[in-house]
């Protein structure tokens, strides 16, 4: 997912995504722990997306503000 389209997600869909996401991120830490993951890189890019999708909620949120 890249920025363009986490901002043309409404804030329930992107809420729901994260959600998504941070679920993904605490199954993929517990694979790591037993050893049995093997994207390792997928970590990296969970981790970017929850943060893409909590800069596009917080840009919506001051845009809603102002």
């Amino acid at each position: 997912m890249n920025a363009s389209e986490a901002r043309d997600m409404t804030r329930d869909e992107l809420k729901d995504k994260l959600l998504l996401l941070k679920k993904e991120q605490f199954n993929l830490r517990f694979q790591k722990a037993s050893g049995q993951l093997e994207k390792t890189m997928r970590i990296r890019e969970v981790r970017r997306d929850i943060a893409r999708i909590k800069t596009v909620l917080g840009e919506k949120l001051q845009a809603k503000a102002s």
